[in-house]
């Protein structure tokens, strides 16, 4: 009788810690927000039925808002992180690089942020962008560069372009050829699927 109890304990308190739902805040500007497309479409939506099919139960936030900046992202992420977050990943800077915005500030702006996260011991994946070319060798090559920067002081994932395989490829994206179209998401989210998953190892 003792026995039978105390594994029906164990069953009711254990089981459910093992098979909780992870939560993983997505910043990000409209590239997570999913601009111009059907919300189940969005990279958040695509990248949770993805993870479910490798019976990993993952959450993915939509903590996107389209046009926002570095600045943007900081002035927002306390509110955010009242989420209660168990990993967080970053893609924001190309607004700011769209915008031709000082990189300096950029990086300023995600150093801060990295910093909030890591204080409270939380895991971070850092998505990288690129500076549009028609902004200069010089400008290109310190935006480029900032996002490595984060990565070599802190210890944290790094996707180094978010828009991999996507960019510049008409069929991948809208009319814009700026946003993914929803195919255009699906190639994101295989290539950056490996990545997401030693985010999700990295919970405890």
């Amino acid at each position: 009788g003792l026995l039978v109890c105390i594994v029906n304990a164990w069953v009711l308190f254990v089981t459910p810690a093992l098979s909780e739902t992870k939560r993983i805040l997505m910043m990000g500007d409209s590239l997570t927000a999913g601009y111009g497309l059907a919300e189940i479409d969005s990279f958040p939506a695509q990248m949770e039925r993805s993870l479910s099919a490798l019976n990993r139960d993952v959450r993915i936030i939509n903590s996107g808002v389209s046009g926002d900046t570095s600045a943007g992202g900081r002035a927002r992420l306390a509110w955010s992180l009242a989420e209660n977050p168990d990993a967080v990943i970053l893609e924001l800077g190309a607004n700011d690089g769209l915008r031709g915005l000082n990189p300096k500030k950029t990086e300023a702006n995600l150093r801060a942020m990295i910093r909030e996260i890591a204080k409270r011991k939380i895991p971070i994946l850092l998505t990288g962008m690129r500076a549009p070319p028609n902004l200069g060798p010089d400008y290109e090559l310190e935006f480029n560069g900032l996002y490595r920067r984060l990565v070599r002081n802190h210890d944290i994932l790094f996707y180094p372009f978010f828009l991999e395989g996507v960019a510049a490829i008409p069929g991948l994206n809208q009319a814009d050829g700026i946003h993914p179209n929803a195919e255009g998401v699906a190639e994101i989210v295989s290539r950056i699927r490996p990545i997401i998953l030693q985010l999700v190892d990295e919970i405890r």
